[in-house]
């Protein structure tokens, strides 16, 4: 009986422990503004066609604060990769926290339940930072309607949409 309630205990103080490391890391946090800490490393999730004009228009109307920049494209994307390496020719690299900067293809929902997974975990803090297309003028995509939630920062492009989503945050056309 001792065992049983010694085990029950700790699978009980392990269950709280994890309880507070998913609200501490879906909590939205300061870490990660450039400016006030340097440079901030950035990973872009690059999609195809209309959603890779619009991440890179963004990236390209970045400071130099963010840098690192880390792309993730897919192995048969080869317009989108030599975009990347056109737009990255001339720019430096640093250390810092990561962020995840994504507009909408749903290759990005994988990486950013990843990176919220190792924030959980206590390995690394991870910003999520969400642009909605500027294609999507009254309902959020379906990557956008799971990464509300789950992103520190999520964007839109009309005021329609932060009327219905009031986590978003509205700056006008960003791309």
């Amino acid at each position: 009986m001792g065992l049983s309630c010694g085990a029950g205990a700790v699978l009980f103080a392990l269950g709280c422990i994890f309880v507070a490391r998913i609200f501490l890391a879906l909590r939205r946090h300061e870490a990660g503004k450039p400016g006030r800490q340097g440079t901030v490393s950035v990973l872009v999730v690059l999609g195809s066609g209309g959603h890779t004009t619009e991440i890179l228009r963004l990236m390209d109307s970045l400071s130099a604060s963010y840098a690192p920049r880390h792309y993730v494209i897919a192995n048969t994307d080869r317009m989108s990769e030599e975009k990347v390496r056109i737009l990255e020719a001339a720019r430096t690299k640093g250390n810092t926290e990561p962020q995840v900067l994504c507009n909408g293809p749903g290759t990005c929902v994988p990486l950013c339940i990843s990176a919220l997974i190792v924030r959980i975990l206590g390995m690394k803090k991870t910003l999520i930072i969400y642009i909605e297309s500027i294609c999507r003028v009254e309902t959020l995509s379906l990557s956008g309607k799971i990464l509300y939630h789950l992103s520190d920062y999520f964007f839109v492009q009309w005021s329609t949409l932060q009327e219905k989503y009031p986590k978003a945050i509205y700056l006008g056309r960003l791309v």
